[in-house]
This record gives structure tokens, sequence and C-alpha cells, in this order.
């Protein structure tokens, strides 16, 4: 991919990468552990139903944290990998192709397991997610990775960064407008309002098609660039890999701050289509909150080259907090009142790109200040990072979620007149207050810990061009 100004056709190749990388992550991250609650598990028995959704959720739990010792590995290992067509294509597309096969048969009973043969039935779901998340992640570290082999210019960074996330912002939130029309139309049994596992199976593979083909279309249109400042004397040894991790503060303390946050925005996002189904009632309204969030979402996102222009990175991520929290006193507001509940999850989504994108620019900066600080270049290592604090917290929050929805019981044929008052306020709870308390912790960890600032990073860039042949490793 071009890293001069105006390669038009090479980012919006990208673009449709990141595009289908986020259907593919919200399918993951949001949907799954709805398939799960409200289709998986419905064999009558309800005691039976969530002991086996209390499994299957510990699971998906402990594989992420396994995972968070692997995902180094697979970067280092991108690292290392040089082939006629770059550094990253090779992972994209393979990654791109199994992870959706996986996801797909995870979206199934495996021919009805969960209830002739339970135990089989685990055994195979955790070999089977186990495959999908390794290449899903591979997918994930090296889609990103990118962006630190395209330009050394923060500026040329954010564009480039801008342009993936246009495309990523719009992904992820058309799964929000098509998931419940596509579910309930292949449906045989609507099971209010929540489909049956045909219409979530259908889902899985609209969404993992799309994200195969937004690989496809990266992998044909753009190109890796050459640069003297990449190129290590040697390479990081699989030893090594938790040491550059470690020994990069900067890298550090914004991953920490990120995850606290992640933990926070995912709690809300994931429960975001139990709201419309268990309190307000209607599922169908939710695609208006897709609809909503797509178009604040790609104006934010376009947006964010003006604003770091015009404003630093840190004060785009105080503000955007600010925006958070209000926005989530009003969500928890709204009651059964839709209007409401979709202008405070709307107002909840709009800043989420550009924190994004703050993060991402400040983990792809890192790149240079480890380089400067170890003598090493280790790009796709330090952006794993990055996806690995995305998974973690997606994990967790998968977990409560999971938990949260038995014991509130928004499991199996519920429906909205089943939550009693007492149920609805936990829920509330654990949607609303939590993620305030965890956003607001992981800004003052922001504030206190994290200094690569933009202006650091290219004093940083220039004096590594200065000196990078004698450092170099």
């Amino acid at each position: 991919m071009a890293a001069s100004k105006g390669s038009v056709w090479p980012r919006i190749a990208y673009a449709c990468g990141t595009f289908g990388h986020d259907v593919f992550y919200a399918m993951l991250a949001t949907y799954f552990m709805i398939f799960v609650t409200s289709n998986l598990f419905n064999s009558g028995n309800k005691s039976e139903d969530q002991y086996m959704i209390g499994i299957v959720t510990g699971i998906i739990m402990v594989l992420r944290i396994v995972e968070l010792f692997v995902d180094p590995f697979i970067g280092n290992l991108i690292d290392k990998t040089k082939t006629r067509w770059g550094r990253f294509k090779p992972w994209v597309l393979v990654g791109a192709f199994v992870a959706a096969i996986t996801l797909a048969l995870l979206f199934t009973n495996f021919g009805g397991l969960t209830t002739q043969d339970p135990e089989l039935y685990l055994v195979l779901f955790t070999i089977v997610y186990f495959i999908m998340d390794i290449f899903y992640s591979a997918k994930d570290v090296a889609i990103w990775s990118m962006i630190p082999a395209l330009s050394f210019d923060s500026h040329e960074r954010s564009i480039t960064a801008t342009v993936a996330r246009i495309g990523s912002v719009f992904g992820g939130n058309l799964v929000t407008v098509i998931v419940m029309p596509v579910v309930l139309f292949f449906s045989v049994n609507q099971n209010g309002g929540a489909g049956d596992p045909t219409g979530w199976f259908a889902f899985a593979c609209v969404g993992g098609g799309i994200a195969t083909l937004g690989a496809i279309i990266l992998g044909i249109g753009t190109k890796e660039q050459d640069s003297a400042l990449r190129e290590n004397k040697t390479d990081t040894s699989a030893k090594d890999v938790f040491k550059v991790l470690t020994k990069n503060d900067q890298l550090l303390w914004m991953a920490i701050a990120y995850l606290i946050y992640g933990i926070g925005i995912n709690i809300v996002n994931n429960f975001n289509l139990y709201y419309f189904i268990y309190v307000i009632g209607d599922s169908t309204m939710f695609s208006g909150l897709g609809i909503i969030n797509t178009i604040i979402g790609l104006i934010a996102v376009a947006l964010f080259p003006a604003l770091t222009a015009k404003f630093s990175r840190r004060t785009l991520f105080f503000a955007s907090i600010a925006i958070m929290v209000v926005a989530l006193l009003i969500y928890a507001m709204s009651g059964t009142n839709v209007m409401l509940a979709l202008i405070g999850a709307g107002l909840f989504a709009l800043p989420q790109p550009l924190i994004f994108l703050v993060v991402l620019m400040t983990i792809t900066d890192s790149v240079e200040y480890g380089q400067l600080k170890l003598g090493h270049r280790d790009e796709a290592v330090c952006l794993c990072v990055r996806p690995l604090v995305d998974k973690f917290a997606g994990a967790l929050s998968s977990g409560i979620i999971g938990f949260v929805a038995v014991w509130v019981g928004m499991t199996g044929g519920a429906s909205a007149a089943d939550i009693t008052p007492e149920s609805l306020f936990h829920f509330q709870v654990i949607m609303f207050a939590a993620p305030i308390v965890l956003v607001i912790l992981a800004t003052i960890l922001y504030r206190a810990k994290v200094t690569l600032t933009e202006t650091e990073h290219a004093r940083i860039v220039e004096e590594l061009e200065r000196n990078w042949d004698k450092m170099s490793k």
C-alpha cells in the first residue's frame, strides 16, 4: 500500500478489509453471546440450559485468557514473515477464510449435540472456538499492524487510520442494522423477537462471507512499503517477546487504560440488544440504533484528522469520555422510551471511534518509542496489543453478559414481560453504573501515565533517522 499522499485506491482497498474485519468482530464480540444465551440452549430444562450457558461462557473466558499469552508470539511470527506478497497480507487472507468457516460452525449446535451429547459438544466447541480465535487473532494483528509500515509521520498515519476506521465503523454498525432482519427472515420460529438457530446460522454465514470478501479486496489492492527504518539486523526471539512489551512503558500503560475502558464500553454495547428485547420489548427497533450509529460514527471518524489538527489527542480523549458519561446517564433514564434510549445509545456510540483512533495512533507511535528505547523495531508485536486488549476486554465482558443474563432471567424463551423489577434494577446497575466507573478510572490512568504526544513522537522519529544505523540490533 502506497504511503504517499493521495493514494486513494489502496486506502479504499484497506478500508474494505477493515470493513469486513469489523463485521466479523461485531458478530463474535457482541452477537455470538446473544445466540448462546437466547438460542443455543433451549431444551426446555431451564436449570440445565443455564448450566450449559455458564460452562460455555467459562470456556470462552479461559480461552481468551490463554490467548493473552499467544497473541504476542503471533505478532512476533508475523514480524518475521517475508513473502512476495509482503509481511501482513498472507495472514489477513488465510485468517479471514479459516475464521469465517469456524465461526459459522459455532453458530450451530453441532447437529444436536447440545442435547444428545452435551459433553462431546463442549469438547468440540472448545476445539473449534480455539481454532477460530487463533486465526482471527492472526488476521486482527496483521490488518492493523500495516499502519506503521505505511508512514512514519503521525499526521499521515492519522489519515490512513481514519480511512480504515471509516470502513470498520461502517462494517461494525452495519451488523447492528442487519442482524435482526437477517435472523428473523431466515428463522422458522420468531422466538419472541430473538429468532431461532437457523436464522442465527444464516446471519453467521452472511457476515463471514462479507469479512472474507473484504480481506480478498485488501490483499489485491494494497502494497507494503520498504524502508531502512523498518529493517532490523536480527529478529526478536520468542523468549524476548514479552520484554518488548513490558519495557515499552508507553505501550504498556496505554494498554492497561484501554483494557479498563474496553470492559466498560463492551458491557454497554453487548447489552444494547438485550435492552431492546427484554426492557423495551421490541427488537425490531434495534436496527434504528444501527442506522444512527453508522451515520454518527462515520461523521466522527471523518472529522478525526481535522480534530487532531486543532486539538491534541489527549484533549480529544478527555472530551470523548465526558460525552460518553453524559450519554450513559441519559440512556439509564430512558426506561421503555424508545426515542430516549436511541438518543442515549447513539450519543454513547459517537465518541467511540474517536477514542479507538486516539488509542490506535498512540500504540502505533509506540513502535518508534520502543524502537528508540530498545534499539529494535517490532511492528506486529507492538500492534498486537490493541487487538489483544480488545479481545480480552471482550472476553471479560462476554463472561459478565452470560452470567448477568442468567442472573436476571434474560435467557431462552423469556420476554420483556418475564423480567421482574428487581431483576431490571440489577441489569441496569451492571449495564450503566459499572461502565461509568470503569471509563472514568481508565481516563485517570491515561492522564497520569500516557505521555507519548504527537510532538514527542516527531522528535523520536527525527532521532531515529539520524542514529538508527548505529543503534539497531
